[in-house]
C-alpha cells in the first residue's frame, strides 16, 4: 500500500469568526499545501480537521506543538495532530464468535488498515489458531466475576508492554471496568449487535426477533462506563421479513456487524472521527 506523507489536525473550540482563516494562514505561512478541509458547527462549537503534505511543510512534528500554540491559546482550543509516518497500534479483544476478527485480520493483510496489531486477547482459547495463523501473539486471559479486577490488571499490563493506542472489541462478550475504559478514553472501539439505542445489552437478535421487527442493525461505537451508551461512530441496517428464522437474523447480523465495524476502525484509523458530548463527528 502507498504510505501517504501527510498530517493531520483535528480541532474542538468554541466557533467565532477567524478560526479557519487562523488555522490555513497558519499552515499557509509554513508552506503547507492543504489536501483536505472539513468543518462542522454544532450550536458554539467549532470542530474541524484538516490534512495537509508534508514534503514542503517547514516544521517538524515535533516543533509544531511549539508553534501552534499561540493560535490554540487564543481561540480556545482543544486540538491533537497525528502525522502518517506514525503507525497506530491496535489491540484486538476477542470472546468465542471470531467473524468480526477474521475480517478485521484479512482487511489488515491487504492493506486497507496502515497500522500494527501486536496482539490479540481472548477470555477463550477459541481464537487462538486463527492468530496464530495470521502470525500474531494469542494472549489467554479468562475473566469471572470473582477475578475481573486480576484479568483486567493483566491485560492492562499486556498493553503497556506493546505500546497499544487503541483497543477493537471484535465481539468480545465481557462488559470492561470504569478504571479500564478510563485509561483508553475514546480509544475502545466495540461492535454491538443491534441499532442502538434499540436492544441494548444482551441478544439484542432474540429480543428483536420477538418483537418481530422488520430491521436489523449494528452499532459500532466507542465505549464508556455505561454500557451501550458511548458515542456511536457508524450504524447500518439490513431488511428482514416474517419469514427469517432467529438463525437468520444471526447470519445476516453477523455480515452487517463486520461491515459497520471495519467502517469504524477505518475512520477511527485516519483520524476522521471527533468525539464531543455524547456524539461523534466522522469527517468525510
Amino acid at each position: 500500500m502507498h504510505r501517504k506523507n501527510t498530517a493531520t489536525l483535528l480541532v474542538t473550540c468554541p466557533d467565532r469568526k477567524g478560526l479557519v482563516a487562523g488555522i490555513s494562514e497558519f499552515l499557509y505561512g509554513h508552506n503547507a499545501n492543504i489536501l483536505h478541509a472539513d468543518q462542522h458547527q454544532d450550536g458554539v462549537l467549532f470542530l474541524m480537521r484538516i490534512e495537509w503534505d508534508l514534503e514542503d511543510f517547514d516544521i517538524g512534528m515535533s516543533e509544531f506543538r511549539h508553534h501552534f500554540e499561540p493560535i490554540a491559546r487564543k481561540f480556545d482550543m482543544q486540538w491533537r495532530i497525528a502525522d502518517s509516518d506514525s503507525k497506530k497500534r491496535m489491540a484486538i479483544f476477542v470472546s468465542r464468535y471470531d467473524h468480526c476478527l477474521v475480517d478485521l485480520l484479512y482487511r489488515h493483510n491487504s492493506g486497507e488498515f496502515d497500522c500494527d496489531i501486536p496482539l490479540i486477547l481472548g477470555n477463550h482459547p477459541d481464537a487462538e489458531p486463527i492468530a496464530r495463523f495470521h502470525g500474531i501473539p494469542f494472549h489467554l486471559a479468562p475473566v469471572s466475576p470473582e477475578k475481573k479486577i486480576d484479568a483486567e490488571s493483566r491485560q492492562l499490563a499486556l498493553l503497556r508492554e506493546h505500546g497499544i493506542d487503541f483497543i477493537v472489541l471484535a465481539r468480545y462478550m465481557q462488559v470492561l471496568s470504569g478504571d479500564f475504559v478510563s485509561k483508553y478514553a475514546d480509544r475502545i472501539v466495540n461492535i454491538h449487535h443491534s441499532f442502538l439505542p434499540a436492544f441494548h445489552g444482551a441478544k439484542p437478535y432474540h429480543r428483536a426477533f420477538e418483537r418481530g421487527v422488520k430491521l436489523i442493525g449494528a452499532t459500532a461505537h466507542y465505549v464508556t462506563d455505561i454500557l451501550d451508551e458511548g458515542p456511536i461512530i457508524e450504524q447500518d441496517v439490513i431488511r428482514i421479513s416474517h419469514r427469517d428464522a432467529l438463525e437468520d437474523l444471526i447470519q445476516k447480523g453477523r455480515d452487517l456487524e463486520k461491515i459497520v465495524l471495519s467502517r469504524a476502525v477505518r475512520w477511527h484509523l485516519e483520524n476522521r472521527v471527533l468525539v464531543y458530548g455524547n456524539k461523534t463527528v466522522v469527517f468525510d
